[in-house]
């Protein structure tokens, strides 16, 4: 009979946040922890079929200053901020520039919901509205999905697994979950792991207001518009965003000296198996309770989840009743629970990335970021603690979960734990 292999313990060594209201990732937790929306109003379109809707986006960013010009000309923005989330996660990391050749041991697992869309929404308006008749040579490699994950690779010398992950919401959390496994076995010793989408094409935001699932909002009221387990809730607000996480064994990262900021301890996926919209209860348990055996963690052990809370009226109400199924009725009464896409909006594949790195950094802070806007709460999302109006101080916390649960019933939690190697 074979031997089984040691499993290595994985952890997480940098970390990066993109926030429209701009500064390091330190500051956009802040800004997490404070409650402080980066929700406005954001108008689109034109006379013809333009629009206004609560977005998070950012203002024009000077790629080319950062990137240069010959990977702007290349590059869709979902790649482009990808590459700078990979940017500052891997300084943090203290990892050097890549030798001549590449790394067979190191590698990327990127999610994206949506790639490269705006390229070809822009080449469908530039054929039927403008009269072109030739679009850029770039067009397919701007365009498809594993270009954020091609450029990551080629600019870090990363020459083992690539893989790309388009798992709607969970999209990210599933390419950090699939790397962590990839390091865990043994087969990878270092491996880049994130999320990037800019979901705010006309396309794509006259596709959600179809239906019915955007949260309305003006001047006045967009930067509150969305409210995870509110009763008032009305629906998800669209963000544009990336983050990235650099995962390494514990060997790997203790032999170069490296600041460990967490340990990822386990991962859980599931498939609900049942409807294509509507979240199902069972899948989402079966999710968490994969994610705690595989970190080998007790219920008791869990001192915050950072829901996945789209504001919809299903959808948080689901996930409260399936984190009181998976923990038991009494303790999830004594879970802190809160959904940051108050604040941040729902960045579709890059979603799981961002709530991770906040997860990581409630951990590693001992502060629980609450549930923006909150005021109110549904009884139908009763049940867990919830954390409002303000962070709440956790210094002995010793272990987080972060949630994604997305269209199609593909669930993936992901299990952290602080630690002080």
């Amino acid at each position: 009979m074979a031997e089984s292999r040691r499993q290595s313990r994985v952890v997480v060594t940098g970390l990066s946040i993109l926030d429209p209201l701009g500064g390091d990732t330190n500051a956009v937790f802040e800004r997490a922890a404070a409650g402080q929306s980066s929700v406005r109003l954001f108008r689109y379109g034109d006379e013809t079929i333009g629009g206004c809707t609560p977005a998070v986006y950012f203002a024009p960013i000077d790629f080319e200053t950062r990137l240069g010009k010959a990977t702007c000309r290349s590059t869709d923005p979902f790649a482009r901020l990808a590459l700078l989330a990979t940017d500052e996660a891997w300084q943090q990391a203290q990892l050097t520039r890549p030798a001549k050749e590449p790394d067979p041991r190191a590698g990327v697992h990127w999610g994206t919901a949506l790639g490269g869309i705006n390229t070809f929404e822009n080449g469908y308006r530039a054929f039927w509205k403008e009269g072109r008749k030739r679009l850029s040579p770039m067009s397919v490699v701007m365009g498809m999905n594993n270009a954020a994950a091609s450029q990551i690779g080629i600019r870090y010398g990363l020459g083992g697994r690539s893989v790309t992950h388009s798992v709607a919401c969970a999209s990210a959390a599933i390419a950090i979950g699939e790397a962590y496994e990839r390091i865990r076995d043994g087969e990878m010793d270092l491996m880049v792991a994130g999320g990037s989408d800019l979901p705010l094409g006309v396309g794509v935001l006259r596709a959600w207001d179809a239906m019915h699932m955007l949260a309305p909002g003006d001047e006045g009221s967009a930067h509150g518009a969305c409210r995870p387990f509110h009763p008032d809730r009305r629906g998800l607000v669209l963000a544009e965003g990336a983050a990235c996480l650099v995962l390494e064994s514990l060997e790997h990262a203790q032999r170069r000296g490296a600041p460990i900021l967490a340990e990822l301890a386990g991962y859980g996926a599931s498939n609900d198996a049942n409807h294509v919209v509507r979240p199902d209860q069972r899948g989402q348990v079966r999710a968490i309770q994969a994610a705690l055996t595989d970190a080998k963690l007790a219920h008791d052990a869990i001192g915050y989840i950072n829901a996945h809370g789209t504001a919809t009226t299903e959808g948080d109400a689901i996930e409260v009743r399936a984190i009181r199924e998976a923990f038991g009725d009494t303790r999830a009464e004594r879970l802190p629970v809160s959904a940051t896409k108050a604040v941040h909006g729902h960045a579709m594949g890059a979603t799981g990335a961002i709530e991770a790195a906040l997860t990581v950094l409630a951990l590693q802070q001992g502060k629980l970021p609450p549930t923006a806007h909150l005021d109110r709460l549904d009884p139908a999302c009763e049940g867990v603690d919830h954390v409002r109006h303000e962070a709440r101080p956790a210094p002995d916390i010793r272990a987080a979960l972060s949630n994604s649960f997305a269209f199609g019933g593909s669930n993936a939690v992901l299990a952290f734990t602080r630690t002080d190697a």
